[in-house]
């Protein structure tokens, strides 16, 4: 054949195939993809302080042992309130012309998902402590710290954001922990990193979890005991520590707490839904309860787990009891 011994005429048509394909099988399908795929309508941008994180985030390899990506399998539910979907990452563009890093979905979970940790972890305190030292608050992480976010001043100004950790890790340096604007940046990106609601309010798309959703309607009328240590793992140990002695100086202790051992459940149930900022010796409690939506059944098993764990002996409470003062939390809301 003419065509394979003239390499001028196979060359050229293997370039217009290879041209070819490459429209048909990339291009074209991106295009299509970009034209279909939008943000979510309540999706937000990144500001140029968190952009300037996601910078630090790539340049510290930190990809390498998070994802950013929800998967519908029931081990996921805990990183974020759905699966992660196309729209999720629509917005999401290039570096620049030569860099792409644009999604940071991740391949590997060294570490947990962090698709929604600015909703499950957005203290400011705790952020900056576990940079510095992980095994400050997780004595168990195998993450690597980041001391060189950080720096030692004797006589902090007003404007620098002193971050307070037990003296022993500070290695006898005189003078208190400082978080560089790096620092800063970075605290900014990972507080953005908060999965968008759906437009129409459902949590579990149908199309993702048909089989979660088969099983819930089987299961009507059932209403089991929700796991409270599951809950206190997932959301509160990670401060307030396994033996619920919190951390001197940083995040108060739960074991023999005044809060948790008395009976003012509103103060309480407040605290959880609404966060707690009246100890300048500790740090700013967010809103966990309000941030992660819980009802009346995650706060009451939360409650009882507390009251009944490191030797407390509180009185157990009801998913009635806390919904009534939830309620009246509501209306005191309401009306200021």
């Amino acid at each position: 054949m003419e065509l394979f011994d003239n390499h001028k005429k196979l060359f050229t048509t293997a370039t217009l195939l290879f041209l070819l394909l490459t429209l048909f099988v990339a291009i074209l399908p991106a295009i299509n993809n970009q034209q279909r795929n939008r943000p979510l309508p309540n999706a937000k941008m990144l500001t140029e302080a968190e952009m300037k994180g996601k910078a630090i985030y790539i340049s510290n390899g930190c990809v390498a042992c998070h994802t950013q990506q929800v998967r519908n399998v029931d081990m996921d539910k805990i990183w974020g309130s759905r699966p992660s979907i196309a729209a999720d990452y629509a917005a999401i563009h290039r570096t620049d012309l030569w860099r792409n890093t644009a999604t940071l979905m991740g391949t590997e979970r060294t570490g947990p998902d962090l698709t929604d940790i600015g909703t499950r972890q957005p203290g400011k305190e705790w952020n900056l402590v576990h940079l510095y030292n992980p095994r400050i608050v997780v004595k168990e992480s195998i993450m690597p710290a980041y001391p060189w976010l950080f720096t030692i001043k004797s006589a902090p100004s007003d404007s620098d954001v002193v971050v307070n950790v037990p003296a022993a890790y500070l290695k006898s340096k005189e003078g208190k922990l400082v978080a560089t604007k790096e620092a800063l940046y970075l605290l900014a990106y990972l507080q953005s990193l908060k999965q968008t609601k759906l437009p129409e309010g459902n949590p579990i798309p149908e199309f993702l979890y048909k089989k979660a959703i088969k099983q819930a309607d089987n299961n009507q009328g059932q209403q089991p005991e929700l796991d409270g240590k599951a809950l206190y793992t997932a959301s509160c140990q990670s401060c307030h520590q396994e033996n619920g002695e919190g951390l001197p100086g940083a995040f108060p202790a739960l074991k023999g707490s005044p809060v948790v051992m008395s009976n003012n459940l509103e103060l309480y149930v407040d605290i959880i839904m609404n966060g707690y900022d009246a100890r300048p010796e500790f740090g700013i409690m967010s809103p966990i309860g309000t941030n992660l939506e819980w009802t009346e059944k995650e706060v009451a098993a939360i409650i009882n787990y507390e009251r009944t764990s490191w030797g407390n002996d509180g009185k157990k409470v009801t998913p009635d009891e806390i919904k009534k003062i939830m309620d009246l939390l509501k209306l005191k809301t309401t009306a200021q």
